[in-house]
């Protein structure tokens, strides 16, 4: 199992969103490293929901990974802001997968927060310069901020 970080703006789509709607397609990456994180994500792999562009910008909650890579059907729609003219059905450019909601944090983890704890040093979402929107967190990391938010 792996685990990960993926960012989203809660004004597009958040945690909320996600538990009202219990499963969503993880659409609209369009960066390459990202993309290749999401062809490696299995079935049953987990991720924190991490809202950016927020205030504070923080962990949210808990995902599953229930569908693994597909084609990104946005690329496909032409005129939609997600359109990839270079896609085909046989060759797309930009994969989906499909998450699962899990639980919604009592209170935002912040990113203020996970600098100023011991152990999550060099997560990579504290790295000067990251933004990726899908990141690998290790098993220690993943556990610790388990333990920190009360969840076994």
């Amino acid at each position: 199992m792996k685990y990960w970080l993926m960012k989203c703006e809660p004004t597009s789509y958040s945690i909320s969103d996600l538990q009202r709607d219990q499963t969503s397609g993880w659409e609209g990456v369009r960066n390459y490293q990202a993309r290749n994180f999401m062809n490696t994500m299995a079935v049953g792999d987990r991720a924190f929901f991490y809202h950016s562009n927020a205030e504070p910008p923080g962990i949210a909650g808990l995902m599953t990974i229930s569908k693994a890579a597909v084609a990104d059907p946005f690329q496909f729609v032409d005129g939609h802001k997600y359109f990839e003219p270079r896609a085909t059905l046989d060759t797309p450019v930009w994969v989906t997968v499909e998450v699962t909601f899990e639980r919604q944090f009592d209170e935002i983890m912040s990113l203020t927060q996970l600098r100023s704890t011991p152990g999550l040093e060099t997560m990579e979402v504290l790295r000067r310069g990251s933004r990726l929107s899908i990141q690998p967190v290790t098993s220690s990391e993943f556990n610790l901020i388990l333990k920190i938010n009360g969840v076994s």
